[in-house]
């Protein structure tokens, strides 16, 4: 079957495609279910001011609103599914649209409920709990809610914040305008002398060319744009910075990382760790950079150069049938029970396989506590779809366990968490691989993906979020962020980062200007700390620990039950100290060592 031609998804095989009728057999069923929500919506508004009068008010309450929420994630995961499995299907799009305004409506109804729940005292609150079965079981939903009790204001003061909301989020919203939509980038020759538009995603694929002017080419003309606009950024990124300072300041936080972190009950410490254990191991990225430079065979290595593949094209090739043995025997570590799951996935259709003309790019899992772990894919042969196959997989079992062993309520898990299981069947397809491979271009191959992996988010993205905060805390000591002050101090952390290998002193400088995550508070450490939770989990349970497997099968079955912190703490990795960062970048070293034997032994031949 050809991975190759895009076809209509009418000849697409059923078998591969996902059973969205499992969850709706027909949009009668669905109409139904979103007929019975709009009515609950209505019943949730008519509770407002009933919370503080019983236990049982309480209770009744937030089981509602959980059965609604429930509901309306139904007919939204469906909606975009059935939207993304076909974009050209006008009928999709407007099914997606009325449900999103479903949520609107289902977000008013319930926004009472935490600001009536603080009102409610502590001690009659806990008076609540104690004496109700119901609430007991909601115990780690009301915590959560309730932590917050000293950093809410009064109802004029949340007010008032709350109609400042479109304020503060105006410089995110503009820097996509500007970046999105009102940038005009200019052409560039491809490999063939074609004239090409550089766009964002072309400029990612001009970045990994073989030929070196091209690279060079779209790295500088892209930045020229930017170059032209770097006061506005530089004014944006000021603002954004001001406008998470102040939040923090008038809830009574510290900091706005802080408060950034205290939504998901995460200690700064966890930040700060991160920073000093790859702070501690640069020489390690400095001397990749520096083979990088060596197998380009470059005397003047650039920052456009650290993308473009060091070994050609893939040594093989891997068909969909392929990949399912592979990754069966990959996971065979975590036990049977957890093989199951995989063959589950592949038998009983969680999977959209191929392209299709109208389908969304790209790859994803989603689903709801009472659908299929869905995946999204567009296959191709390869050994990098192998990997994007396997890291969904890792993520709908995540899902499924959680949600075969939580109720509705704690069925979810936190960002903080998402990427580990993902990450950990990563890492146990390279260990399956090396084991498997022992031609050297094969493993070479195979070393390069990880070490790459490595680079670009335990490496790279800690560099991220160490601007991130040094923005934040310079703005807070009233250092003004202009685009001079930041592109200096971003050419000087660029340098600590990549080493006297590659030359810093470029555009690069300007990188700081078009990074999106710089406006999400505090988000991006999350990709590092979780690559190095994957890659430390992995290695115990590929060498057999059985302990660490079952600690680890606790923590896939956890969801929310648990603030993320502690959920890992149980799964035996305590996420304040360094030592599961600094195994990763032990496992980055031997692979690296490796990596320079191989290629040494290869070129000697």
């Amino acid at each position: 079957m050809s991975t190759q031609k895009s076809r209509k998804r009418s000849e697409i095989e059923e078998k591969y495609t996902w059973d969205l009728r499992s969850m709706y057999k027909d949009l009668e069923a669905f109409e139904s279910d979103f007929s019975k929500a709009q009515k609950m919506i209505q019943e949730i508004k008519e509770l407002e001011g009933t919370l503080g009068q019983s236990p049982e008010h309480l209770a009744k309450a937030i089981e509602m609103m959980k059965e609604t929420e429930r509901i309306v994630e139904n007919l939204y995961v469906y909606s975009h599914l059935v939207s993304d499995q076909d974009q050209t299907v006008s009928a999709s799009q407007s099914l997606q649209a009325r449900t999103l305004q479903l949520i609107t409506e289902l977000d008013g109804a319930i926004a009472f409920f935490d600001p009536e729940l603080l009102a409610i005292e502590e001690e009659k609150l806990n008076d609540f709990v104690k004496n109700n079965e119901k609430l007991q079981s909601y115990r780690q939903f009301l915590d959560n809610a309730v932590r917050f009790r000293p950093h809410v204001l009064s109802h004029a003061e949340e007010l008032l914040l709350a109609k400042a909301g479109e304020i503060f989020a105006t410089p995110s919203k503009t820097f996509g305008l500007l970046t999105d939509a009102d940038l005009k980038f200019p052409t560039i020759k491809d490999e063939e002398g074609h004239e090409v538009e550089l766009t964002h995603s072309v400029y990612g694929k001009m970045l990994e060319s073989s030929d070196r002017r091209v690279r060079r080419e779209a790295f500088q003309q892209y930045y020229s744009v930017f170059e032209q606009f770097k006061n506005t950024y530089a004014s944006l990124i000021s603002s954004q910075m001001k406008a998470h300072n102040y939040q923090a300041k008038v809830r009574h936080f510290d900091s706005a990382r802080q408060a950034a972190l205290f939504q998901n009950n995460v200690p700064e410490s966890v930040y700060d760790t991160l920073l000093e254990a790859v702070h501690s191991r640069l020489s390690l990225l400095h001397r990749y950079v520096a083979l990088r430079k060596d197998l380009l065979g470059i005397d003047d290595l650039e920052m456009y150069d650290m993308y473009t593949p060091l070994l050609g094209e893939p040594p093989i090739k891997v068909t969909y049938e392929e990949a399912q043995s592979i990754i069966l025997k990959a996971v065979k570590p975590m036990g049977e029970d957890y093989v199951a799951i995989m063959k589950e996935a592949f038998a009983d259709r969680w999977i959209d396989l191929y392209e299709n003309i109208g389908k969304r790019s790209g790859a994803y899992s989603s689903g709801t506590y009472d659908s299929k772990p869905y995946i999204l894919m567009n296959w191709q042969d390869s050994i990098n779809h192998l990997y994007t196959l396997i890291h969904e997989l890792g993520h709908s079992a995540h899902s499924y366990l959680s949600r075969e062993n939580q109720e509705h309520i704690y069925s979810g898990y936190s960002i903080f968490l998402a990427e580990i299981a993902s990450t950990t069947n990563e890492n146990l397809l390279t260990y399956y691989l090396l084991d498997k491979y022992e031609d050297p271009e094969i493993r070479l191959f195979i070393i390069n993906h990880f070490l790459d992996g490595a680079k670009g988010t335990v490496f790279r993205q800690t560099q991220f979020a160490e601007f991130e905060h040094f923005m934040h805390t310079a703005d807070a000591e009233g250092k003004p962020l202009t685009q001079e002050f930041l592109s200096d101090n971003y050419r000087e952390l660029n340098a600590k980062y990549y080493g006297e290998a590659v030359n810093s002193d470029s555009e690069i400088i300007l990188e700081w200007s078009r990074i999106p995550h710089f406006y999400y508070n505090y988000y991006v450490f999350q990709y590092a700390t979780g690559f190095s939770a994957a890659t430390y989990f992995a290695a115990k349970i590929y060498q057999g620990d059985k302990e660490a497997l079952e600690n680890y099968k606790g923590f896939l079955k956890s969801g929310s039950s648990k603030y993320a912190v502690n959920t890992m703490k149980d799964a035996g990795l305590d996420m304040t100290q360094a030592d599961y960062i600094l195994a990763t970048l032990d496992v980055f070293e031997e692979r690296l060592d490796e990596f320079e034997t191989l290629l040494k032994e290869h070129r000697s031949k």
